[in-house]
């Protein structure tokens, strides 16, 4: 996972590995924040050249998870 944090506190996904693949992220179509008891988890919909994903990042552990595809 590759991210370039911005002015303030804004994160940019860039690029991830998944499936041994490198995804160059070519937009952030979507943001939003939850909560899953106290921890505060950041998601990102993030499109490639041929997928939607959404990435989420556990602000508590700092890692990041794939947690939804959509295949074109």
């Amino acid at each position: 996972m590759a991210v370039v944090f911005g002015p303030g506190r804004t994160i940019k996904p860039v690029w991830f590995d998944w499936n041994n693949r490198k995804h160059a992220v070519l937009e952030t179509t979507y943001t939003w924040t939850d909560f899953m008891g106290c921890i505060k988890r950041l998601h990102f919909s993030v499109r490639d050249e041929r997928s939607l994903y959404e990435l989420t990042y556990d602000t508590n552990e700092q890692t990041w998870e794939l947690s939804g595809l959509e295949d074109n």
